[in-house]
């Protein structure tokens, strides 16, 4: 798979990436600095190195939720997504958070238990500039992350 075939997340999210690896090795006795955890991302997503990956992201348009119909993709309480945008309405008191609904492709199982199952189709979730909710689950992720 060749970097430009594939999704990018935002810079924030691959930061985020990044800044959990190093929690999660570090709790394994391992320890790497912030820019060697970077660097572990950017050859994740077939990058060279972080400058590169940092450079594809950055020239890429910024996140545009008013356009009725776009694609989208990303994931949803961890399970990824392919969908379309159904409708979007700036939050005149949140400034740089926006209402948006999307239909998804293909229905998401919601419930992570095994012997229960719960899917969704149509989700509206409140998202800030980078594609993120405020809200998170229980190992910290946001319930919402877009890929653009």
């Amino acid at each position: 798979m060749t970097p430009e075939s594939r999704a990018l997340p935002s810079l924030h999210t691959l930061k985020d990436l990044a800044k959990r690896l190093r929690a999660r090795l570090s709790a394994e006795g391992e320890q790497i600095g912030h820019s060697k955890s970077l660097e572990l991302i950017a050859a994740q997503y077939g990058y060279r190195d972080w400058n590169t990956l940092h450079a594809a992201v950055g020239n890429r348009p910024p996140f545009n939720p008013w356009i009725l119909g776009s694609r989208v993709r990303g994931n949803y309480l961890g399970q990824p997504f392919e969908g379309e945008v159904l409708s979007a309405q700036a939050l005149t008191a949140k400034p740089g958070h926006y209402r948006l609904t999307f239909k998804f492709d293909a229905p998401v199982d919601v419930v992570t238990f095994e012997s229960f199952s719960a899917f969704r189709q149509r989700v509206t979730a409140i998202v800030d500039e980078g594609g993120r909710t405020i809200e998170k689950t229980s190992n910290g992720r946001p319930h919402l992350e877009l890929e653009w």
